[in-house]
């Protein structure tokens, strides 16, 4: 199940604190140089990322993070796709 948020900004120490162990689609603030997220806003948390996938339809127009806020995990593979594909 996933869960909708609130508006508060946190730092995203303040925020894997909160959502240890979860998903979280975060609406971001700000980014350092590495393009992590420093600060934002916690759009939806569940500990199923594809309860997070699902509620990027939502986001449309927002700076949008996906982070796993815990310990990191084991053989975790991501992968990036630009769409559509640049011809």
């Amino acid at each position: 199940m996933c869960e909708q948020t609130g508006d508060i900004a946190l730092t995203w120490d303040e925020i894997r604190k909160q959502y240890d162990g979860q998903w979280v689609l975060i609406a971001y603030d700000e980014l350092d140089e590495q393009l992590n997220v420093v600060s934002g806003k916690v759009v939806a948390n569940s500990p199923n990322k594809e309860e997070i996938y699902k509620q990027l339809l939502n986001t449309k127009g927002m700076n949008i993070a996906i982070e796993y806020a815990g310990e990191p995990i084991q053989d975790l593979s991501v992968m990036f796709a630009l769409w559509p594909p640049i011809r």
